[in-house]
């Protein structure tokens, strides 16, 4: 059995002036909060720091991403402002083994993320030293994208390398693409537009639960 099913709304598509009230319109429904970090490098964008992510108002986890160039040089600055989860790309680390043990000796869990072009076997060795997979199911940098499908297929292969990880989704992720994603086992589901830009978000969240 795959680990319990989660709902991460992604701030990315929150309202930044306003972004504890936005955080706390969806807590009750939620249990994690999706934090994108992008450097306008790594990715064409630009958004938070740790810095933001310190004053964050909030008793859901928090599930940072990293879409930077040099994560190592980061990850102290997200431990010291209260980061549950650290995300980085596989495809932006030298040495994950390094990385992965300087994130836990700083009291966070690792996460390692996968582009949609890269596969499973590039990360296939560190499932047993991480707790999280994030598979981006579009091409990270921007909201709003269409959900690429050859995410699923990633999802099933790492459920059954290690059926107790963490495997979260994001990119597209609404109330038809959350169901395909449950059904190939993803248990963490990050939503951005489909929480923040509905009509009733409480509602929204429900539907992607499936619930």
């Amino acid at each position: 059995m795959p680990p319990t099913l989660k709902i991460a709304p992604s701030i990315l598509s929150a309202d930044f002036g306003k972004l504890n009230e936005e955080i706390a319109s969806v807590e009750s429904a939620s249990e994690w909060l999706h934090i994108d970090v992008m450097d306008n490098h790594f990715v064409p964008n630009l958004t938070i720091g740790a810095g933001v992510v310190k004053c964050l108002q909030t008793k859901l986890v928090k599930d940072c991403h990293l879409m930077v160039s040099d994560p190592e040089s980061l990850i102290a600055d997200f431990a010291e402002a209260g980061t549950d989860y650290l995300t980085f790309h596989i495809e932006a680390c030298e040495n994950p083994e390094e990385l992965i043990a300087k994130i836990k000796a700083l009291g966070m869990k690792p996460g390692i993320s996968l582009k949609p072009k890269t596969e499973v076997s590039a990360i296939e060795k560190y499932l047993d030293q991480i707790d999280l997979v994030l598979v981006m199911s579009v091409e990270p940098g921007f909201g709003g994208q269409k959900f690429m499908e050859s995410a699923l297929l990633k999802i099933q292969q790492l459920r059954k390398l290690k059926p107790d990880l963490d495997i979260s989704i994001d990119g597209g992720i609404n109330a038809q693409t959350a169901k395909l994603a449950r059904e190939a086992s993803a248990n963490i589901l990050v939503a951005g537009n489909a929480i923040f830009k509905a009509e009733n978000r409480l509602e929204a969240i429900r539907e992607i639960r499936g619930s």
